[in-house]
């Protein structure tokens, strides 16, 4: 939530456990959900990040709860912003190997377009659905 309102970003937080996002975004016309995910496990030459709810839920993420996904590389202080129908689309990604330290091969960093990518929380959900890469 810090890290986009230093980016100038209206945040709101929902009340209590019961939405599936963690942070709201307002800008204008939109209101993105955004959940927030973390990772300290480094594997080999990268982090892995999960983007499944925690056990408590009783059910997956949905493109109709998310709008996009912030993972956060706590070990480097680097943060990936995907759109969620990147991870929920038809092919579903329950976890992620973001590598924002070592490069080594280059299929390894398809992701590495959404490291710090702030501006993609001034898109619409229009916009994010159909979203590959960031402008």
């Amino acid at each position: 939530m810090a890290q986009a309102a230093l980016h100038g970003f209206n945040v709101s937080k929902p009340w209590g456990d019961c939405s599936a996002y963690d942070v709201g975004i307002d800008h204008g016309p939109d209101f993105l959900r955004v959940q927030v995910k973390s990772t300290t496990v480094r594997t080999g030459t990268g982090y892995f990040c999960q983007f499944k709810p925690n056990y408590h839920k009783k059910h997956d993420y949905t493109l109709d709860e998310i709008d996009l996904f912030a993972a956060y590389v706590i070990p480097v202080n680097i943060w990936y912003l995907i759109p969620a129908a990147i991870l929920l689309g038809p092919t579903r990604k329950v976890g992620l190997m973001l590598h924002p330290v070592d490069v080594l091969k280059k299929n390894r960093y398809r992701y590495e377009h959404y490291r710090e990518a702030w501006g993609l929380l001034s898109k619409s959900r229009t916009e994010l659905s159909r979203r590959t890469k960031p402008h």
